[in-house]
Protein backbone atom coordinates (compact mmCIF):
# COMPACT_ATOMS: atom_id res chain seq x y z
CA UNK A 1 0.00 0.00 0.00
CA UNK A 2 3.12 2.18 0.27
CA UNK A 3 2.46 3.90 3.11
CA UNK A 4 5.23 2.61 5.97
CA UNK A 5 2.51 3.23 8.63
CA UNK A 6 0.08 1.05 7.05
CA UNK A 7 -0.12 -2.67 8.70
CA UNK A 8 -1.02 -4.60 5.44
CA UNK A 9 -1.89 -8.02 6.46
CA UNK A 10 -4.14 -8.53 2.94
CA UNK A 11 -2.07 -10.85 0.33
CA UNK A 12 0.84 -13.24 0.55
CA UNK A 13 3.00 -10.18 0.05
CA UNK A 14 6.76 -9.90 1.17
CA UNK A 15 7.53 -7.32 3.76
CA UNK A 16 11.20 -7.84 3.29
CA UNK A 17 13.82 -8.35 0.83
CA UNK A 18 13.94 -11.22 -1.46
CA UNK A 19 15.74 -14.37 -0.94
CA UNK A 20 19.19 -13.83 -1.98
CA UNK A 21 19.26 -17.60 -3.77
CA UNK A 22 16.53 -16.35 -5.86
CA UNK A 23 18.26 -12.96 -6.92
CA UNK A 24 21.36 -15.10 -7.85
CA UNK A 25 19.64 -18.05 -9.57
CA UNK A 26 17.52 -15.22 -11.77
CA UNK A 27 20.91 -13.71 -12.64
CA UNK A 28 23.08 -16.69 -13.35
CA UNK A 29 20.00 -18.31 -15.65
CA UNK A 30 19.70 -14.97 -17.56
CA UNK A 31 23.08 -15.05 -18.62
CA UNK A 32 22.63 -16.08 -22.57
CA UNK A 33 25.05 -19.14 -23.55
CA UNK A 34 24.04 -18.87 -27.48
CA UNK A 35 21.73 -17.17 -29.72
CA UNK A 36 18.76 -18.91 -28.80
CA UNK A 37 18.89 -18.70 -25.50
CA UNK A 38 15.79 -16.09 -25.31
CA UNK A 39 13.67 -18.23 -28.01
CA UNK A 40 10.86 -19.83 -28.30
CA UNK A 41 10.97 -22.49 -25.22
CA UNK A 42 8.16 -24.54 -24.04
CA UNK A 43 8.66 -27.46 -21.25
CA UNK A 44 12.22 -26.97 -21.19
CA UNK A 45 13.71 -30.11 -19.72
CA UNK A 46 15.75 -28.06 -17.36
CA UNK A 47 12.38 -27.74 -15.30
CA UNK A 48 11.01 -30.74 -16.34
CA UNK A 49 14.01 -33.30 -14.90
CA UNK A 50 14.44 -31.69 -11.15
CA UNK A 51 10.33 -31.59 -11.26
CA UNK A 52 10.31 -35.02 -11.96
CA UNK A 53 12.85 -35.73 -9.40
CA UNK A 54 11.47 -33.72 -6.71
CA UNK A 55 8.13 -35.12 -6.96
CA UNK A 56 9.40 -38.64 -7.42
CA UNK A 57 11.58 -38.28 -4.06
CA UNK A 58 8.67 -36.48 -1.81
CA UNK A 59 5.96 -38.85 -3.00
CA UNK A 60 7.34 -41.52 -3.61
CA UNK A 61 5.29 -42.13 -7.14
CA UNK A 62 7.38 -42.66 -10.25
CA UNK A 63 6.97 -39.13 -11.90
CA UNK A 64 8.32 -38.83 -15.19
CA UNK A 65 9.68 -35.38 -17.34
CA UNK A 66 7.66 -35.86 -19.85
CA UNK A 67 4.30 -35.46 -17.85
CA UNK A 68 5.36 -32.15 -16.27
CA UNK A 69 4.33 -28.65 -17.96
CA UNK A 70 5.37 -25.85 -16.63
CA UNK A 71 2.91 -23.14 -15.92
CA UNK A 72 3.24 -19.38 -14.53
CA UNK A 73 2.10 -20.56 -11.12
CA UNK A 74 -0.55 -22.72 -9.96
CA UNK A 75 -3.11 -19.96 -11.51
CA UNK A 76 -1.99 -20.82 -14.97
CA UNK A 77 -1.69 -24.27 -14.21
CA UNK A 78 -5.40 -24.51 -12.71
CA UNK A 79 -6.44 -22.62 -16.20
CA UNK A 80 -4.63 -24.97 -18.61
CA UNK A 81 -5.79 -28.30 -17.01
CA UNK A 82 -9.29 -27.02 -16.52
CA UNK A 83 -9.40 -25.65 -20.58
CA UNK A 84 -7.41 -28.88 -21.73
CA UNK A 85 -10.49 -31.21 -19.84
CA UNK A 86 -13.76 -29.36 -19.13
CA UNK A 87 -16.14 -28.98 -22.24
CA UNK A 88 -19.36 -26.26 -22.13
CA UNK A 89 -22.22 -27.54 -20.00
CA UNK A 90 -19.72 -30.15 -17.74
CA UNK A 91 -19.58 -29.55 -13.92
CA UNK A 92 -16.96 -28.60 -11.62
CA UNK A 93 -17.11 -29.10 -8.10
CA UNK A 94 -15.08 -26.95 -5.78
CA UNK A 95 -14.67 -27.04 -1.89
CA UNK A 96 -16.12 -24.41 0.01
CA UNK A 97 -14.23 -21.71 1.65
CA UNK A 98 -12.66 -21.30 -1.43
CA UNK A 99 -9.43 -19.37 -3.27
CA UNK A 100 -11.80 -16.66 -5.01
CA UNK A 101 -10.79 -17.39 -8.51
CA UNK A 102 -12.17 -21.10 -8.69
CA UNK A 103 -15.92 -20.27 -9.27
CA UNK A 104 -15.18 -17.60 -11.65
CA UNK A 105 -12.33 -19.55 -13.54
CA UNK A 106 -15.26 -22.98 -14.04
CA UNK A 107 -17.92 -20.38 -15.31
CA UNK A 108 -15.58 -18.92 -18.01
CA UNK A 109 -15.35 -22.09 -19.48
CA UNK A 110 -19.24 -22.57 -20.10
CA UNK A 111 -18.84 -25.14 -17.06
CA UNK A 112 -21.16 -25.26 -14.28
CA UNK A 113 -19.15 -24.51 -10.65
CA UNK A 114 -20.41 -27.03 -8.15
CA UNK A 115 -20.22 -26.11 -4.35
CA UNK A 116 -19.52 -28.50 -1.89
CA UNK A 117 -19.21 -27.05 1.77
CA UNK A 118 -16.25 -28.12 4.37
CA UNK A 119 -17.50 -29.58 7.78
CA UNK A 120 -17.00 -27.39 10.62
CA UNK A 121 -15.47 -26.68 13.01
CA UNK A 122 -12.28 -28.04 11.23
CA UNK A 123 -12.91 -27.73 7.81
CA UNK A 124 -12.94 -31.61 7.26
CA UNK A 125 -13.29 -32.79 3.30
CA UNK A 126 -16.39 -35.57 3.82
CA UNK A 127 -16.34 -37.83 0.45
CA UNK A 128 -20.19 -38.37 1.21
CA UNK A 129 -20.66 -34.64 0.94
CA UNK A 130 -18.97 -34.67 -2.39
CA UNK A 131 -20.82 -38.02 -3.79
CA UNK A 132 -24.19 -35.87 -2.72
CA UNK A 133 -23.00 -33.20 -5.08
CA UNK A 134 -21.85 -35.88 -8.23
CA UNK A 135 -24.08 -36.08 -11.28
CA UNK A 136 -23.35 -37.31 -14.86
CA UNK A 137 -21.97 -34.25 -16.11
CA UNK A 138 -19.32 -33.99 -13.70
CA UNK A 139 -15.76 -33.68 -15.22
CA UNK A 140 -13.65 -32.75 -12.52
CA UNK A 141 -12.73 -31.50 -8.84
CA UNK A 142 -10.40 -28.97 -7.27
CA UNK A 143 -9.24 -30.06 -4.17
CA UNK A 144 -6.89 -27.30 -2.52
CA UNK A 145 -4.77 -28.61 0.54
CA UNK A 146 -3.17 -26.97 2.70
CA UNK A 147 -6.18 -25.33 2.10
CA UNK A 148 -6.33 -21.94 1.45
CA UNK A 149 -7.96 -20.05 4.01
CA UNK A 150 -7.96 -22.10 6.59
CA UNK A 151 -4.87 -23.85 6.44
CA UNK A 152 -5.88 -27.29 7.23
CA UNK A 153 -4.41 -30.59 5.66
CA UNK A 154 -6.68 -33.33 4.76
CA UNK A 155 -5.81 -36.16 6.08
CA UNK A 156 -4.72 -38.91 4.04
CA UNK A 157 -7.91 -41.16 5.17
CA UNK A 158 -10.16 -38.37 4.05
CA UNK A 159 -8.27 -38.63 0.55
CA UNK A 160 -8.60 -42.23 0.40
CA UNK A 161 -12.22 -41.91 0.96
CA UNK A 162 -12.92 -39.35 -1.83
CA UNK A 163 -10.88 -41.44 -3.93
CA UNK A 164 -13.45 -44.38 -3.60
CA UNK A 165 -16.19 -41.82 -4.41
CA UNK A 166 -14.40 -40.60 -7.66
CA UNK A 167 -13.62 -43.78 -8.03
CA UNK A 168 -17.20 -45.58 -8.18
CA UNK A 169 -18.95 -42.59 -9.84
CA UNK A 170 -16.49 -42.22 -13.16
CA UNK A 171 -17.27 -46.44 -13.33
CA UNK A 172 -21.10 -45.84 -13.27
CA UNK A 173 -21.01 -42.17 -15.58
CA UNK A 174 -18.77 -44.13 -17.65
CA UNK A 175 -16.58 -40.89 -17.87
CA UNK A 176 -13.50 -40.01 -15.90
CA UNK A 177 -13.51 -37.34 -12.98
CA UNK A 178 -10.86 -35.59 -12.87
CA UNK A 179 -9.08 -34.32 -9.44
CA UNK A 180 -7.30 -31.02 -10.08
CA UNK A 181 -4.88 -30.78 -6.66
CA UNK A 182 -3.59 -27.04 -5.86
CA UNK A 183 -0.70 -27.80 -3.54
CA UNK A 184 0.34 -24.32 -3.61
CA UNK A 185 1.68 -24.04 -0.29
CA UNK A 186 2.43 -27.82 0.00
CA UNK A 187 5.81 -27.08 1.66
CA UNK A 188 4.88 -24.10 4.16
CA UNK A 189 4.12 -26.86 7.28
CA UNK A 190 3.87 -26.07 10.60
CA UNK A 191 4.71 -28.17 13.92
CA UNK A 192 6.66 -30.55 12.04
CA UNK A 193 3.67 -31.36 10.28
CA UNK A 194 4.03 -33.94 6.91
CA UNK A 195 2.03 -33.60 3.79
CA UNK A 196 0.66 -36.27 1.34
CA UNK A 197 -1.37 -35.32 -1.78
CA UNK A 198 -3.95 -36.94 -3.64
CA UNK A 199 -1.70 -38.63 -5.88
CA UNK A 200 -0.95 -41.20 -3.30
CA UNK A 201 -4.82 -42.42 -3.41
CA UNK A 202 -6.43 -41.45 -7.02
CA UNK A 203 -4.93 -42.14 -10.46
CA UNK A 204 -6.94 -39.43 -11.87
CA UNK A 205 -4.96 -36.42 -11.13
CA UNK A 206 -3.48 -33.67 -11.79
CA UNK A 207 -0.76 -32.11 -9.57
CA UNK A 208 -0.94 -28.30 -9.49
CA UNK A 209 2.33 -25.88 -7.94
CA UNK A 210 3.49 -22.83 -7.98
CA UNK A 211 7.47 -21.80 -6.44
CA UNK A 212 5.91 -18.59 -5.55
CA UNK A 213 4.90 -19.43 -1.95
CA UNK A 214 8.14 -21.62 -1.27
CA UNK A 215 10.29 -18.54 -2.44
CA UNK A 216 7.50 -15.92 -1.38
CA UNK A 217 7.82 -14.47 -4.70
CA UNK A 218 4.44 -14.69 -5.88
CA UNK A 219 5.05 -12.01 -8.82
CA UNK A 220 8.05 -14.82 -10.26
CA UNK A 221 5.64 -16.53 -11.75
CA UNK A 222 6.70 -20.18 -12.02
CA UNK A 223 5.11 -23.55 -11.32
CA UNK A 224 3.87 -26.98 -13.41
CA UNK A 225 1.16 -29.07 -13.41
CA UNK A 226 2.00 -33.17 -12.94
CA UNK A 227 0.13 -36.07 -14.60
CA UNK A 228 -0.24 -39.02 -12.20
CA UNK A 229 2.04 -41.61 -12.92
CA UNK A 230 -1.18 -43.67 -13.02
CA UNK A 231 -3.21 -41.45 -14.80
CA UNK A 232 -5.31 -42.74 -17.98
CA UNK A 233 -5.45 -41.90 -21.23
CA UNK A 234 -1.90 -40.02 -20.89
CA UNK A 235 -0.83 -39.71 -24.66
CA UNK A 236 -4.16 -37.75 -25.26
CA UNK A 237 -4.31 -35.73 -21.86
CA UNK A 238 -0.66 -34.48 -22.95
CA UNK A 239 -1.51 -33.13 -26.26
CA UNK A 240 -4.61 -31.61 -24.75
CA UNK A 241 -2.32 -29.50 -21.96
CA UNK A 242 0.39 -28.53 -24.41
CA UNK A 243 -2.67 -27.23 -26.84
CA UNK A 244 -4.15 -25.31 -23.90
CA UNK A 245 -0.92 -23.54 -23.15
CA UNK A 246 -0.51 -22.48 -25.88
CA UNK A 247 -4.13 -21.54 -27.34
CA UNK A 248 -4.66 -19.90 -23.30
CA UNK A 249 -2.24 -17.15 -24.31
CA UNK A 250 1.13 -19.11 -24.25
CA UNK A 251 1.10 -19.95 -20.03
CA UNK A 252 4.43 -21.13 -20.17
CA UNK A 253 6.84 -19.22 -17.83
CA UNK A 254 9.46 -17.59 -18.85
CA UNK A 255 12.96 -19.62 -19.92
CA UNK A 256 15.06 -17.94 -17.43
CA UNK A 257 12.79 -19.11 -14.73
CA UNK A 258 12.49 -22.76 -16.04
CA UNK A 259 15.96 -23.15 -16.33
CA UNK A 260 16.14 -21.91 -12.72
CA UNK A 261 14.34 -24.55 -11.20
CA UNK A 262 16.84 -26.61 -10.48
CA UNK A 263 18.09 -24.06 -8.38
CA UNK A 264 14.65 -22.78 -7.12
CA UNK A 265 13.71 -26.33 -5.55
CA UNK A 266 16.22 -26.21 -2.70
CA UNK A 267 15.81 -22.64 -2.11
CA UNK A 268 12.95 -21.99 0.71
CA UNK A 269 11.54 -18.82 3.32
CA UNK A 270 12.48 -19.34 6.86
CA UNK A 271 9.30 -21.70 7.94
CA UNK A 272 10.51 -21.88 11.32
CA UNK A 273 10.34 -17.52 11.30
CA UNK A 274 6.77 -17.86 9.96
CA UNK A 275 5.76 -20.09 12.33
CA UNK A 276 6.78 -17.99 15.46
CA UNK A 277 4.73 -15.32 14.23
CA UNK A 278 1.93 -17.50 13.67
CA UNK A 279 2.31 -18.22 17.45
CA UNK A 280 2.83 -14.29 18.23
CA UNK A 281 0.18 -13.50 16.64
CA UNK A 282 -2.33 -16.37 17.79
CA UNK A 283 -1.43 -15.58 21.17
CA UNK A 284 -1.46 -11.81 21.27
CA UNK A 285 -4.81 -11.94 19.31
CA UNK A 286 -6.41 -14.41 21.95
CA UNK A 287 -5.42 -12.54 24.81
CA UNK A 288 -7.32 -9.51 23.33
CA UNK A 289 -10.29 -11.55 23.32
CA UNK A 290 -10.65 -12.54 19.27
CA UNK A 291 -11.29 -16.15 18.76
CA UNK A 292 -8.17 -17.69 16.25
CA UNK A 293 -8.04 -20.78 13.82
CA UNK A 294 -4.86 -21.97 14.34
CA UNK A 295 -3.59 -23.09 10.73
CA UNK A 296 -1.89 -26.31 9.98
CA UNK A 297 0.09 -24.93 6.90
CA UNK A 298 0.14 -21.57 4.56
CA UNK A 299 0.76 -18.32 4.83
CA UNK A 300 -2.68 -17.31 6.54
CA UNK A 301 -4.84 -17.38 9.87
CA UNK A 302 -8.67 -16.39 9.99
CA UNK A 303 -9.91 -15.01 12.94
CA UNK A 304 -13.40 -14.62 13.95
CA UNK A 305 -14.94 -10.69 14.12
CA UNK A 306 -16.18 -9.84 17.53
CA UNK A 307 -18.99 -8.96 15.52
CA UNK A 308 -21.17 -10.41 12.86
CA UNK A 309 -20.51 -8.05 10.08
CA UNK A 310 -16.73 -8.96 9.01
CA UNK A 311 -16.78 -6.20 6.80
CA UNK A 312 -17.85 -3.22 9.11
CA UNK A 313 -15.08 -4.26 11.02
CA UNK A 314 -12.43 -4.61 8.45
CA UNK A 315 -13.76 -1.04 7.97
CA UNK A 316 -12.86 -0.24 11.62
CA UNK A 317 -9.61 -2.16 11.48
CA UNK A 318 -8.55 0.46 8.54
CA UNK A 319 -9.39 3.13 10.71
CA UNK A 320 -6.60 1.90 13.11
CA UNK A 321 -4.29 1.64 9.59
CA UNK A 322 -5.06 -2.41 9.98
CA UNK A 323 -5.86 -4.20 6.33
CA UNK A 324 -7.24 -7.81 6.34
CA UNK A 325 -9.30 -9.37 3.75
CA UNK A 326 -12.99 -9.99 5.11
CA UNK A 327 -13.72 -13.35 5.28
CA UNK A 328 -16.71 -12.77 3.01
CA UNK A 329 -14.75 -12.94 -0.14
CA UNK A 330 -13.37 -16.38 1.00
CA UNK A 331 -17.20 -17.46 1.93
CA UNK A 332 -16.30 -17.33 5.44
CA UNK A 333 -19.03 -14.61 7.46
CA UNK A 334 -18.22 -13.12 10.28
CA UNK A 335 -14.30 -13.71 9.52
CA UNK A 336 -11.42 -12.24 8.43
CA UNK A 337 -8.29 -13.60 7.00
CA UNK A 338 -4.54 -12.01 8.48
CA UNK A 339 -1.55 -12.99 6.24
CA UNK A 340 0.97 -13.79 8.28
CA UNK A 341 4.28 -12.84 5.64
CA UNK A 342 4.23 -9.43 7.63
CA UNK A 343 7.05 -9.05 9.31
CA UNK A 344 8.14 -8.52 12.82
CA UNK A 345 8.29 -4.60 13.16
CA UNK A 346 4.73 -4.36 11.44
CA UNK A 347 2.77 -7.12 14.06
CA UNK A 348 4.25 -5.34 16.64
CA UNK A 349 2.52 -1.85 15.28
CA UNK A 350 -0.62 -3.78 14.44
CA UNK A 351 -1.34 -5.23 17.61
CA UNK A 352 -2.56 -1.80 19.45
CA UNK A 353 -4.98 -1.63 16.61
CA UNK A 354 -6.34 -4.93 16.41
CA UNK A 355 -6.94 -4.07 20.54
CA UNK A 356 -8.64 -0.97 19.74
CA UNK A 357 -10.93 -1.94 16.83
CA UNK A 358 -12.29 -4.71 18.78
CA UNK A 359 -12.91 -2.47 21.79
CA UNK A 360 -14.92 -0.09 19.47
CA UNK A 361 -16.73 -2.94 17.98
CA UNK A 362 -17.94 -4.47 21.23
CA UNK A 363 -18.73 -0.36 22.21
Amino acid sequence: MGDPAICDFVFGNPHEMPLPGLVEAIQRHAVPENKDWFAYSFNEPKATHPIAESLASRTGLAFVPEDIFPTPGTFGALAVSMRAIVDPGDEVIFLSPPWFFYESMISILGARPVRVTLRSPQFDLVAEDVRAAITPKTRAIIVNSPHNPTGRIYPKKQLDELAAVLKAASHANGRKIFLLSDESYNRILFDGRSFVGPAASYPDTLTLYTYGKQLLAPGERIGYIALSPSIGDRDDLREALFFSQVVGGWQIPSVTLQRAVSDLEALSIDIGALQQRRDRMAEALTAIGYEVTLPEATFYMMVRSPIPDDRAFTDTLTEHDVFVGPGEIFEMPGYFRISLTANDDMITRSLPGFEAAFKQARG
